[in-house]
């Protein structure tokens, strides 16, 4: 089936997808990518931002001829999946951003800007397997599962200095919100009503600012809303894949 390119957030790897890339597999060819400086990729230069990342997946899209997937983003993944359309505007079919931002500068005022990059330098400097994820304001809702909880601390314990630092300084540092309007494909925002990593206002800010753009509220939810009801989000990324006829 036409393919699927799923990108992680920040402080994970491609392991977040383990549920994903089984039950949407009936439909799509489903891919997820590790960014540099994540799972299996090696680390980026420490002068990476958006840019040079998005020409790296551009590369993997060449690399594994995928073209034109329809991309699904998580949280610094949906900043990603944004300029990539920068750069491709042609190699991208359809975008699902999920707890999304146009960048920590275009969606956060920047005392919340400095105050996210200096927590996570500080976890950057963490020695091996002792970073707690419950340490990060507003990562987990109520909803976590257990075992999707325990699931993710493990990818959290794995994080590599350098991949941290440089993808908090490209978020950090992104303002996508001059992008935005024009966004040419259709677009599915995912947020969870108690996110409070990334705000409904600024879902509704997205929202309000991609043409083509449909956002869905998912009650009880927070910021890792694929991980904590996968099977609600599993529902509304197949409805809306579906809904486009491909």
């Amino acid at each position: 089936g036409p393919c699927l390119l799923l990108l992680h957030g920040a402080v994970s790897d491609s392991r977040v997808w383990r549920v994903e890339l089984e039950s949407l597999s009936d439909v799509f060819t489903v891919v997820a990518w590790d960014a540099p400086g994540c799972g299996g990729s090696s680390d980026p230069p420490e002068h990476y931002r958006l840019p040079e990342y998005a020409e790296c997946l551009e590369q993997f899209l060449a690399a594994l001829d995928l073209e034109r997937p329809h991309v699904l983003g998580h949280s610094w993944g949906s900043a990603l999946a944004l300029e990539l359309c920068r750069l491709s505007p042609s190699a991208v079919r359809s975008l699902v951003l999920v707890g999304a931002y146009a960048g920590w500068a275009g969606s956060l005022p920047p005392d919340q800007v400095a105050q996210r990059l200096e927590f996570a330098l500080a976890i950057a400097e963490l020695a091996p397997n002792a970073f707690e994820p419950a340490s990060m304001p507003g990562l987990f809702s109520d909803a976590m599962p257990k075992e999707r909880r325990a699931e993710l601390a493990t990818i959290m314990s794995e994080i590599r200095p350098a991949g941290t630092r440089t993808m908090a300084h490209a978020l950090a540092e992104a303002d996508l919100r001059d992008l935005l309007p024009r966004i040419e494909v259709p677009t599915l925002l995912i947020h969870g009503d108690s996110d409070e990593r990334s705000s409904l206002d600024i879902a509704n800010e997205l929202h309000a600012a991609i043409p083509r753009s449909t956002l869905s509220v998912m009650p009880g939810l927070g910021h890792e809303c694929f991980l904590e009801s996968a099977e609600r989000f599993d529902t509304e990324v197949r409805s809306f894949l579906l809904g486009l006829g491909f």
